[in-house]
């Protein structure tokens, strides 16, 4: 969306709105008991998503209510469209309760944390494990961050699926959140659901709407290209991973973490309180590689590899 009439008015914003956002973030963590190296560091891994942290149990280091608080405050401000910004303050005051991938964001983390925290409290018996753990993780594992508290392996098999299915997702388009993107996962529903309805009714006609404007099917085509790319380029990297020797679970969320820059995989090797010291060179290689093509949305990449875009330059 072009909202001002220069791309470079909307630059200096975003660049200034980046930049205050990690300095009220660095100023909490200090208030809350980091160290002014610890807040200036991970302030600017929590607003870009990124999850870095120097200490090997991450933000769990700290076992601080409301430095998690903090940080889960805001990685969702990190994770929602920066143009909300720029049109909360142009006088949009109820951007963020009225933008469609703002709301569906909110609702996928609720309805996450409330999923799982019904399974660990009813069904697998984990009594230990709290809402504010729950909730820290799920926030953490859906916006690509990484920071972790708690070792989410040992909560059984059903939350590893989940934890997976969220590392997909992601956050909102036009945020510093990697993955599939909100946005488009809301666009193939409402295509899906338009699909269903030429079945039912063969005679109507039928649009695909996302804030009150009308999708064509152009851009309809570049979403579903995008995610049928996404799980291909998922599926190929995690048949490499296991020739270089790692094991189904391994390599399985290794391909998921990379492509979709979360940080911590699954399993014993790469889980929560482990890391990627110990794979293989190739390994490393394969998994940077998906590092950067997530990063850079994949077609971003792929094209630099088709013949006609060089005879272009």
């Amino acid at each position: 969306e072009k909202i001002l009439p220069k791309s470079k008015q909307i630059s200096i914003r975003l660049l200034i709105i980046y930049s205050i956002l990690t300095l009220i973030c660095a100023l909490f963590y200090k208030l809350f008991g980091m160290n002014f190296f610890d807040s200036l560091t991970h302030s600017m891994t929590t607003i870009a998503t990124g999850g870095f942290s120097n200490y090997n149990q991450s933000i769990g280091h700290f076992d601080s209510f409301l430095i998690e608080m903090t940080s889960m405050i805001f990685i969702i401000l990190g994770s929602i469209p920066f143009i909300a910004y720029i049109k909360f303050l142009n006088g949009d005051k109820k951007i963020f309760i009225s933008d469609s991938q703002i709301i569906a964001f909110l609702k996928v983390s609720i309805f996450s944390i409330i999923v799982l925290f019904i399974y660990l409290l009813f069904i697998n018996g984990f009594e230990n494990e709290s809402l504010r753990s729950i909730s820290f993780n799920v926030i953490s594992v859906l916006t690509g961050t990484g920071y972790v508290t708690k070792d989410f392996d040992q909560w059984g098999n059903f939350p590893l699926i989940f934890f997976l299915i969220l590392m997909f997702i992601g956050g909102c388009a036009g945020s510093t959140a990697c993955g599939i993107k909100i946005f488009r996962v809301q666009l193939l529903y409402y295509f899906l659901l338009n699909q269903i309805k030429k079945i039912i009714y063969p005679r109507g006609v039928f649009v695909i709407k996302y804030d009150q404007n009308i999708i064509d099917e152009k851009f309809m085509s570049s979403v579903i290209s995008f995610i049928f790319l996404y799980i291909i380029i998922f599926f190929s990297l995690t048949a490499i991973l296991s020739l270089t020797g790692l094991d189904f679970i391994t390599s399985i969320s290794g391909a998921a973490t990379s492509i979709s820059n979360v940080g911590p995989g699954l399993g014993d090797v790469i889980g929560p309180n482990g890391n990627f010291s110990s794979l293989q060179n190739s390994s490393k290689w394969v998994l940077s590689l998906g590092m950067i093509l997530g990063r850079l949305e994949l077609f971003a990449i792929l094209v630099l590899f088709i013949p006609s875009f060089w005879r272009k330059f």
